[in-house]
């Protein structure tokens, strides 16, 4: 069987296996997927994928590094990365994988948005409003951004800025805004 018939008959099982939810057996057919194929991105990022799935965090970084050195343009290799790295607490090399992810597609709003929360929990304010902004400028109906920008500009003691957007989002997301009233203590007052 030729090499090719072989990477597309693990292709199938590995697919198959996935969807039976057998994903150790699919992770050792992606394996031989990368014998054959060690450079495919599909089979590079798939094999981070199950590994993450399967809780080996650290074999999952190391797999999302050698994908972002192999595939270097891929903002999406770089957005996996940042985000293993963050929810392990590795923050520094999380925070260049976020810049690495926007530096190569700027318009990934997830990217910016991930960087945004590393950043708030850093307390690092200023820099999240930057991230936060750029969130809302490409997802501005997502209330996800616009929530987090509010509650950051409420840490900076820029209440102004916060209740512009509490009355921005209380025209698509009302409950949103109201959530965000009652956590903050702001009050948009309406003129009779």
């Amino acid at each position: 069987m030729s090499a090719w018939l072989r990477y597309v008959f693990l292709k199938l099982q590995a697919i198959t296996l996935l969807g039976l939810g057998r994903k150790r057996a699919a992770l050792a057919r992606f394996d031989g997927m990368a014998k054959l194929a060690p450079e495919r991105q599909y089979v590079m990022a798939s094999r981070a994928h199950l590994l993450v799935e399967l809780g080996d965090k650290q074999a999952a970084v190391l797999a999302l590094q050698d994908l972002t050195v192999v595939h270097p343009h891929s903002a999406s290799a770089w957005f996996n990365l940042a985000y293993v790295l963050d929810d392990m607490g590795r923050d520094d090399r999380a925070e260049a994988a976020f810049l690495q992810a926007v530096g190569v597609e700027p318009k990934l709003d997830r990217a910016w948005y991930g960087l945004a929360l590393l950043l708030i929990r850093n307390r690092r304010f200023d820099e999240a409003v930057q991230a936060l902004t750029r969130n809302t400028e490409l997802q501005p109906m997502s209330p996800f951004g616009w929530y987090q920008l509010a509650r950051v500009q409420v840490d900076r003691q820029q209440t102004d800025e916060a209740l512009k957007i509490i009355c921005h989002l209380k025209g698509f997301e009302p409950k949103v805004a109201a959530q965000l009233e009652r956590e903050t203590g702001l009050c948009i007052v309406r003129s009779p």
